[in-house]
């Protein structure tokens, strides 16, 4: 049996099904994201033929928002229809996500876009992106949106280097 234990106050929680590897997707996406936390799992019964002790569910909190996951076994899988856009500070900490969540990933699109080793598609951005982006001179804000399509992992300073030139 588990339980919803929503700790934060979040109303709307992501829910991420696997096939099978529940264990291993909270241990690897734990300690890709700094400041986040197991906040429960549950596990099928000792006398389940198979899978006794596997975990079936969890629940987890990355950077303060939480995440359920669930063995639900084959019928579905991830597609790029749903990804999880996770803002960056600076090119470090672009650099740290990226090489973590591309470990043993699947692909890496264009634009900051990967998927990673579990299917699931994140969008590792920096925020200067935005506010290049959105500069009210529209060469600026061109230049700088070509560079990115051009990009797989989002460059500060190659943004920063088109978004000077005019």
């Amino acid at each position: 049996m588990w339980t919803i234990n929503n700790t934060n106050g979040q109303k709307i929680t992501p829910f991420l099904w696997f096939d099978g590897h529940v264990e291993e997707a909270v241990n690897f996406y734990t300690s890709v994201f700094k400041n986040s936390e197991v906040v429960n799992m549950s596990r099928l019964p000792a006398e389940v033929p198979g899978q006794g002790g596997n975990v079936i569910m969890a629940t987890i909190c990355l950077n303060g928002v939480e995440f359920m996951l669930l063995d639900g076994g084959p019928a579905f899988k991830f597609t790029e229809a749903i990804s999880f856009f996770v803002r960056c500070e600076t090119q470090e900490e672009v650099d740290d996500l990226w090489e973590k969540l591309n470990a043993g990933g699947i692909d890496a699109g264009q634009c900051g876009w990967l998927k990673d080793k579990y299917g699931v598609s994140w969008q590792i951005v920096p925020d200067v992106l935005g506010r290049l982006m959105s500069d009210p001179n529209p060469v600026k804000a061109k230049n700088v949106q070509k560079a990115m399509m051009q990009m797989k992992k989002i460059d500060i300073a190659g943004l920063q280097a088109a978004y000077d030139k005019e």
